[in-house]
């Protein structure tokens, strides 16, 4: 009788147990693949997910994009470039080392000798410091070259590493010889944050596993500062194509899905198993143009795209409330200009942009192609919601006004290195801004390339024009908020007189869910597993 009843007992805590431990898991399906698991590499959304969970940065932003403190807990600004950082004590990284000044040192020294880092994804933002000093373990003084309105959202982006990670003495910042180069290195590589050894972060998870298209595997940092997360695992595994991630929801392989196919958003509303969260967000999904080669790569013929006027009659060509209705299902809001109006800086009052293919086929007889040209359009088939369907549709409307298109869709992962390294005639971009006003898309994306300043990272057409770059330098270094306003404004007209880059619509962000589970969303489009709870 007594081992019936242990045995009985036995079985019982089996069975309870049991659904405990598969509840501390949480499991969620990327709409795109992370790049490497160096949270200094590249600026994208899938990387961000994934850096989100394992570091932290002097600051952050909640889901509407307002800066928070992170390991910075206050900050105040001296002058328009002096600002002093009071670090929050007491915080350690996920190996149990002390965090301090000295490792912010460090980490900025890092981004600096990154050299497998893509298209300044955060050098540009380190680059337009002057001094970076750990004043004491928990002060950090920073001045900037010139003065920054962007800088406490720009620092969110920066992943703060021990400097354990590097030489026992630490740094020295400095910009002109990058901290000493390669003399006071070494520095930690892209492989060592692939392999886990140097994947050490103050954040809510630390990594326990990263492969190229495969599970990346997260367990909950003991050692995290901040509030403790539910999950005590985290998965995160890329499903690339919208059908099987449905799949993997439908089948209970995944408890949250990143992006599910438009068409499957009415079954997710009426199902009781599962639930639909949709977010509107900043992600523009723009046309970036070469205007600066000729010949181009892929425009037959002289370069078209250098004339402004046609440029503008490709964007007269599309009909993106006919987008947003046949291809998008509603899941978007057709651009008036670089930002949803009302944001900082917007210009009030625009109207979405005009459909008109009579007036575009005028201005391409006027640019002296009455007959069109030809050209190559590239985009991704994996990456924004239906950019496949979405990047057909506007070739068949290209077609209409005589500008004849080859679509060339393909894989994210193939399409981002082609792209930074300017192979493109006119790609197919999508970027959502981690500050609230649009001087940061024009400061990454329209501004003149110049590395030294941090600009024009992302111009990967080499659009250059002296009167946008006016009012853009000039907001650069306003602080004045009304005043950067009417400048952001005017050189947002600018750009939108000119059209280097044709904005098509914002992206609403969408998640499916099992039962159970809610999630508020982010205007950024991240997944936070801290922020996903049971009902």
């Amino acid at each position: 009788m007594k081992n019936r009843l242990l045995s009985a007992l036995a079985v019982a805590a089996l069975v309870a147990t049991a659904p405990t431990a598969r509840a501390q898991t949480l499991r969620i399906a990327l709409s795109a693949e992370t790049t490497a698991a160096d949270p200094h590499h590249y600026a994208l959304a899938p990387n961000a997910t994934l850096r989100n969970h394992v570091y932290d940065a002097l600051t952050d932003v909640d889901a509407k994009l307002a800066v928070q403190p992170a390991l910075a807990q206050s900050w105040e600004r001296r002058d328009d470039r002096t600002w002093v950082f009071h670090l929050r004590r007491g915080v350690t990284f996920s190996d149990g080392a002390a965090f301090g000044a000295r490792d912010v040192v460090f980490t900025y020294c890092r981004v600096l000798n990154n050299k497998s880092e893509l298209v300044s994804s955060f050098s540009s933002n380190i680059r337009r410091l002057a001094a970076v000093e750990a004043v004491d373990d928990s002060t950090l003084l920073i001045r900037t070259t010139a003065p920054e309105p962007l800088l406490l959202s720009d620092l969110g982006t920066i992943s703060i590493l021990p400097r354990s990670l590097g030489r026992a003495e630490g740094a020295r910042f400095s910009v002109a010889d990058s901290c000493g180069g390669d003399a006071a290195g070494p520095w930690p590589q892209q492989e060592d944050f692939n392999n886990g050894t140097a994947a050490i972060g103050t954040g809510p998870y630390r990594q326990v596993s990263w492969a190229r298209n495969a599970t990346t595997v997260l367990r909950r940092n003991d050692h995290y500062w901040g509030r403790k997360p539910h999950w005590a695992e985290v998965r995160l595994t890329p499903v690339t194509q919208a059908g099987p991630r449905m799949a993997t929801l439908l089948a209970g392989d995944q408890d949250v899905i990143e992006a599910p196919a438009t068409a499957d958003l009415p079954r997710l509303r009426s199902n009781g198993q599962f639930s639909l969260v949709t977010s509107p967000t900043t992600r523009l999904v723009f046309l970036q143009l070469d205007t600066a080669r000729d010949p181009s790569p892929f425009v037959q013929g002289p370069n078209a795209l250098r004339d402004p006027r046609v440029r503008q009659a490709l964007s007269l060509a599309l009909d993106r409330k006919a987008l947003l209705e046949r291809v998008m299902d509603g899941v978007a809001t057709p651009a008036a200009q670089f930002l949803p109006d009302a944001m900082f800086g917007t210009i009030p009052g625009l109207p979405v942009l005009p459909y008109d293919p009579a007036r575009a086929r005028a201005l391409l007889a006027e640019a002296g192609y009455p007959n069109g040209f030809s050209m190559t359009f590239h985009a991704t088939n994996n990456r924004y919601i239906n950019d496949s369907r979405l990047a057909q549709a506007m070739v068949q409307m290209w077609q209409r006004v005589g500008v004849k298109v080859e679509l060339d869709a393909m894989p994210s992962a193939a399409f981002f290195g082609r792209r930074g390294k300017r192979e493109f005639s006119m790609a197919m971009g999508g970027w959502g801004t981690e500050a609230g006003e649009t001087l940061n898309f024009f400061r990454t994306w329209l501004g003149t390339t110049d590395p030294s300043r941090g600009v024009g990272g992302s111009n990967y057409g080499g659009w250059s024009d002296a009167a946008f770059d006016r009012d853009l330098n000039a907001a650069l270094v306003q602080m004045d908020p009304p005043a950067r306003s009417t400048l952001l404004q005017a050189a947002g007209r600018r750009a939108l007189e000119q059209m280097p880059v044709i904005p098509v619509h914002f992206e609403s962000a969408t998640w499916g869910l099992r039962a159970g589970l809610s999630y508020p969303g982010r205007v950024n489009q991240t997944t936070l597993a801290t922020e996903i709870s049971p009902k």
